[in-house]
């Protein structure tokens, strides 16, 4: 069973590091303002994966018999990571449309 979360966690990663390679692509190439806009959101929905497979990944440490309070502390980490930055990434997203739409944040 550890083999493969291992091997699904490292296919993981090459999808979503290619993913986010694409992502940077369409932010330094993207021929408008939201196209980059939804580059940016996309690559913070990228990083919510990483820290997900990441937590994952602590999670089968602990059982293969590494410390438990360790791998907790930074299964824990990880997702509280991931929560944060979904958090800030979804009132960024509301900020910038309101932005290139043209209005202002108290309207």
């Amino acid at each position: 069973m550890d083999t493969f979360a291992y091997v699904f966690a490292y296919i993981a990663f090459g999808l979503l590091t290619l993913s986010a390679v694409l992502c940077l692509y369409r932010i330094g190439m993207g021929p408008t303002a939201p196209d980059r806009a939804v580059a940016i959101d996309i690559l913070g929905t990228l990083l919510i994966g990483f820290c997900a497979i990441l937590a994952i990944v602590t999670g089968i440490v602990e059982v293969a018999g590494g410390s438990e309070f360790v791998a907790a502390r930074m299964r824990d980490f990880y997702l509280n990571v991931a929560i944060a930055w979904a958090l800030l990434s979804f009132i960024g997203s509301i900020a910038l449309a309101k932005f290139l739409e043209g209005k202002g944040f108290d309207e």
